[in-house]
């Protein structure tokens, strides 16, 4: 099997140059402005017999029956099969206010075998600091399947003991953030890199004024702000749509061993050096053959087996790399040689070892 080899410059997968300018907004984001994580413990009621047989699933249940005036005998072990203990999470968005709504995630915590079919009651979602921010309830979208016969067989489809709710859950408060903090604001760049930076500082000092913006690493730019809301949120409308550049990424070649895919950067170059090719196959084969002694001999017939050897060696084809070869070139080599994905693997950690081959390679 031949490797396929693709040669990419998206910079999502390796940064490297792009023939078009790209958004401000694409490539940073404002520090302090970000989601935060909410998570929170619940019930899911109305399960068709798949709910869980834990003793903290029981105890949960006889609490809230408790809140809602329900006071069941002392020593009574609710074991519905029909409720399930689950964890809840979400991800509350920056800038999000109370009365808005977030999709929820909802996840068994006990054994319980599917939550098709339930429904969440009511379960607050705290953040890190123990305060609720969100309300979370109502019925389960899982994509999940699972049924099993009465021989004990089973079949299960995606996972069903995790579903979601969309829009499941009401923001109660707002999370604070540094929007509209101080005299400037921090730019960080999703892909921290000394080049882009400077231009993105370069680009916003163009359009506003020299001293507008100033780089403070390879990741953050510090641009000066108006105080007044109501000047700052056009004058960071203006900002993140600024197009630029984005810098050049190291080159680097990525190897998926399991699907014969080679992605390389177009940055990649290599030294001289010499590459040869070849395999040496040896082939085997027993062919019986019926030994038949002479008439009145006294002889035994004998079945003797007869071996075939063969040695083949493949042709082996060796291609020089010139100083400074291009990644059309590197591609139009590999290709000639028919290298399978072992080889190939072999040929690019030899030139790495060799100090021919000076991009990262990285092997998945």
């Amino acid at each position: 099997m031949k490797f396929r080899l693709i040669a990419l410059t998206l910079a999502l997968l390796l940064t490297s140059t792009l023939s078009y300018a790209e958004r401000i907004k694409d490539l940073a984001s404002i520090a302090g402005v970000r989601n935060n994580q909410l998570i929170g413990y619940g019930l899911v009621v109305g399960l068709n017999g798949t709910g869980d047989k834990t003793k903290f699933t029981g105890q949960s249940l006889r609490s809230m029956l408790r809140e809602l005036g329900v006071t069941l005998p002392p020593g009574t072990d609710p074991k519905s099969k029909n409720v399930a203990a689950v964890m809840v999470h979400a991800d509350l968005p920056a800038f999000a206010k109370p009365g808005q709504t977030i999709d929820i995630t909802v996840s068994s915590l006990g054994d319980a075998n599917s939550l098709r079919g339930g429904s969440l009651i009511m379960t607050p979602l705290k953040g890190a600091d123990g305060q609720i921010y969100a309300m979370a309830q109502g019925n389960l979208v899982v994509g999940g399947f699972g049924a099993e016969a009465g021989d004990g067989s089973r079949v299960t489809v995606n996972i069903p003991s995790a579903g979601r709710i969309p829009n499941g859950a009401t923001v109660e408060r707002t999370v604070g953030n540094a929007f509209n903090v101080g005299d400037y604001l921090i730019l960080n760049l999703h892909q921290p890199d000394f080049t882009t930076a400077s231009r993105l500082t370069d680009s916003i000092n163009h359009t506003l004024g020299k001293g507008t913006a100033k780089s403070m690493d390879a990741s953050s730019i510090k641009v000066n702000a108006p105080r007044d809301p109501s000047q700052r949120v056009p004058f960071l409308s203006l900002i993140e749509n600024l197009e630029l550049k984005p810098g050049e990424a190291a080159a680097k070649i990525i190897v998926n061993s399991r699907t014969g895919t080679v992605v390389i950067g177009q940055h990649v170059r290599v030294s001289p050096a010499a590459v040869t090719h070849g395999n040496l196959s040896v082939t085997i084969s027993a062919n019986t053959e019926v030994s038949q002694p002479n008439a009145l001999s006294q002889g035994e017939t004998v079945i003797v087996p007869n071996y075939d050897i063969e040695i083949t060696a493949e042709d082996s084809r060796m291609f020089k790399f010139d100083p400074g070869v291009t990644l059309d070139e590197i591609v139009r080599a590999v290709n000639q040689v028919g290298a399978a994905p072992g080889d190939l693997v072999a040929i690019l950690e030899a030139l790495k070892q060799a100090g021919a081959l000076t991009a990262d390679l990285v092997i998945i």
